[in-house]
């Protein structure tokens, strides 16, 4: 694969030549980008998926809150549905995306709204909300319809997109000269413990412009596992399989590996919707641990008496005072 991955170096050239192409007629403004009265706050990635998107968003809504009427608006990935959906608890996955479920259910006051149309989502959100503040799209760097106040542009710490190419010999959605449209670059996942050198040694590599803001961030695991309508601590949780449906689930199992768990890891692809076989296979385990993500999908399908996920919070490294104070100057 890596070697065919090589061979098709031509192909990329000419998709990363297309992206380039329009993005320049955008900032030219032959395609046309829509400013709305609100801010609009866009997070996103160069690189396809496992950036640490959901965590973010979430981080932002806790910042953001208790000082503005905020909704976040996604596409609602692999969803059934079309057009423009109101995200409620009651919602399956199928129908709104596990990721914008997931938003509901940690966060019953925010309005959450999937729509493929960004822009008509964003419409019909003020319409439908007047005094709604700040809008946050998720997954939307690449999305040029809708002109932010700002963008947020994530990259992990063990797969900087600096390093990387554009699809099909890499991952990366576009030139790596699309960063400069961001006025935050987060460096996530990072050890919590990463020294100064080490930050230094990343900056040097992302070489942000003087106008961003270079941050770095960790996930942070909670010392709970959740199911509904109970909770144990995870330090006497132990002897379960592991399911994961997301891009990159080595994080987490370095984490329970760190806490000397003893697991099975059953593995899918990123947004893995769970055939009857697989389904039947799961039945069969006394105990899971997944990811919430993957429990928003899992929960009203499996009816597994111990099924349980664990919460995770992106957490700024360094200087996050300065990071809420930047950000509130980009919403004034």
């Amino acid at each position: 694969m890596r070697y065919l991955r090589y061979l098709l170096f031509p192909f990329a050239v000419l998709y990363g030549c297309i992206m380039s192409l329009r993005n320049f007629l955008y900032n030219v403004n032959i395609f046309k980008s829509t400013a709305f009265t609100i801010p609009v706050i866009c997070v996103g990635n160069l690189s396809t998926g496992g950036t640490g998107k959901s965590p973010m968003i979430e981080l932002l809504v806790r910042i953001l809150a208790p000082n503005y009427k905020i909704a976040t608006l996604s596409r609602g990935y692999k969803r059934t549905t079309r057009g423009f959906l109101e995200v409620s608890s009651s919602h399956p996955s199928t129908e709104v995306g596990d990721e914008p479920l997931q938003f509901k259910t940690n966060f019953s006051d925010l309005i959450v709204a999937v729509d493929e149309n960004r822009r008509r989502g964003i419409s019909t959100l003020l319409g439908n909300y007047p005094e709604l503040e700040v809008v946050l799209l998720d997954d939307a760097f690449q999305h040029r319809k809708v002109k932010p106040r700002c963008s947020i542009l994530l990259t992990t710490y063990d797969d900087l997109y600096t390093k990387d190419f554009v699809l099909p010999t890499g991952n990366l959605r576009e030139f790596q000269t699309g960063a400069k449209r961001a006025e935050f670059i987060i460096v996530t996942k990072c050890p919590q413990s990463i020294s100064e050198k080490k930050q230094f040694e990343i900056a040097k590599q992302i070489r942000p412009k003087t106008y961003q803001t270079l941050l770095f961030s960790s996930i942070f695991y909670s010392e709970f596992v959740i199911s509904q309508g109970k909770r144990k601590a995870l330090k006497n949780f132990n002897n379960f399989s592991l399911v994961t449906g997301i891009a990159n689930p080595k994080p987490l199992v370095k984490h329970l590996n760190s806490l000397k768990k003893t697991f099975d890891h059953i593995k899918f692809p990123d947004h893995h919707e769970f055939s009857e076989k697989e389904l039947e296979l799961l039945q069969q385990k006394d105990t899971i641990l997944t990811t919430q993500k993957d429990y928003m999908r899992l929960k009203s399908k499996l009816d597994v008496k111990n099924l349980y996920y664990l919460p995770i919070e992106s957490k700024i490294l360094n200087n996050a005072i300065a990071f809420e104070n930047t950000l509130m100057k980009h919403l004034a």
